[in-house]
C-alpha cells in the first residue's frame, strides 16, 4: 500500500475510535495469541507501518495520555528497536513492551500497551482495540537510552517456576506499595536483597554495605489513573499512569520474586520542564 494512503486509512480509523469505545464482550486468548500481538507491533514500530497490527473496527489510540492519530504518532516512526522486553497479561488479553531505540539521531524509550481483543469464536479474525504509548526522549525525566539499554540488557526475567509464582492480585499489590510509598501514603517498600532501579537512565542498585534500591529515590510523587498490566509467568507489573499534580504520562515495569522488586524500571514525560516530580 502507497505511504500517503496508508497515512490516510490509519488516520480515519484513528478518527472512528473517537466515535465508539472498543467491544466490552469479555475476550479469550493465550500466551501464543499475545506473542503474535507482540510480534506484530515490532514488526509495525520498526517499519513505521501501523497497518502490519490487525485493528478493530473502532481502535482507539492514545499517545502521552491524548487521544490521536497514528499516521501522526510514534507508531507511523520507522526506527531500529535495539531492545524490547514484553508482559503477556492473560487476565485482560493485554500487552505490554518496553522498547528501547539508542539511535543518537533521535533516542527512543518507548512503553507500549495493546488490548487484544480475542476470539469470540473458532473463526473470529484477531484484532487489536486499543493501543496506548508513553514516549520518552531526550527533553524527559533522567533519560538517558544509551544507559537504559546497557542495563536493561543485562537483567534477567526468566520465567518463574510455577510453585513460586505469585498471582495476580500479589503482584499488583507489590506495585501499589512502591507508587504509595514514593507517593507519602505508603510503608515501606520491599526490596530484595539484591534488587536494581533503573529510572530513565539513572541506575541505583543494592550495595554490600548495605545501602539499598531505596538511595535517592524520590518522595511526594502522587500517581493517578494506574492502569496495570501483569505478567504473572515472569512475576512482572507495568503501570501506566498520571505523575504529580501536573499529571504528566508515566509507566513502572516491575519483576517481583517472592514477594520482593528485584527490578523497577521508571520512564516519565515532562511537560514544559514539568516531570510530575516536587522540585
Amino acid at each position: 500500500m502507497p505511504k500517503a494512503l496508508n497515512a490516510l486509512v490509519v488516520a480515519i480509523a484513528a478518527t472512528a475510535s473517537l466515535a465508539a469505545p472498543a467491544a466490552a464482550q469479555q475476550a479469550q486468548c493465550d500466551r501464543s495469541d499475545l506473542q503474535q500481538v507482540v510480534d506484530k507491533y515490532i514488526a509495525a514500530q520498526t517499519n513505521g507501518e501501523p497497518l502490519r497490527i490487525p485493528f478493530g473496527d473502532f481502535t482507539q489510540y492514545t499517545e502521552q495520555g491524548e487521544l490521536g492519530s497514528m499516521s501522526l504518532g510514534i507508531l507511523s516512526t520507522p526506527v531500529k528497536i535495539d531492545f524490547h522486553r514484553s508482559l503477556l497479561d492473560l487476565a485482560t488479553c493485554t500487552t505490554f513492551t518496553e522498547v528501547v531505540v539508542a539511535d543518537p539521531a533521535h533516542p527512543y524509550v518507548v512503553a507500549a500497551k495493546l488490548q487484544y481483543a480475542g476470539k469470540f469464536s473458532p473463526i473470529a479474525a484477531e484484532r487489536v482495540n486499543d493501543i496506548e504509548f508513553v514516549v520518552t526522549d531526550k527533553d524527559d525525566r533522567q533519560f538517558d537510552a544509551a544507559r537504559t539499554l546497557q542495563h536493561a540488557r543485562a537483567e534477567k526475567w526468566d520465567a518463574i517456576p510455577a510453585a513460586d509464582r505469585a498471582d495476580r492480585p500479589a503482584l499488583i499489590a507489590v506495585a501499589n506499595a512502591y507508587l504509595d510509598a514514593i507517593g507519602g501514603t505508603g510503608g515501606a517498600i520491599p526490596w530484595a536483597a539484591n534488587c536494581a532501579r533503573l529510572d530513565g537512565g539513572v541506575h541505583t542498585v543494592a550495595a554490600a554495605g548495605g545501602a539499598g534500591c531505596g538511595t535517592g529515590l524520590p518522595t511526594g510523587v502522587k500517581t493517578a489513573d494506574r492502569r496495570f498490566v501483569v505478567d504473572e509467568a515472569i512475576g512482572a507489573v507495568a503501570v501506566l499512569m498520571q505523575v504529580g499534580e501536573e499529571k504528566v504520562p508515566g509507566a513502572q515495569l516491575f519483576r517481583i520474586e517472592k514477594g520482593q522488586i528485584r527490578y523497577v524500571h521508571a520512564m516519565t514525560v515532562c511537560r514544559q520542564g514539568k516531570c510530575g516530580f516536587p522540585g
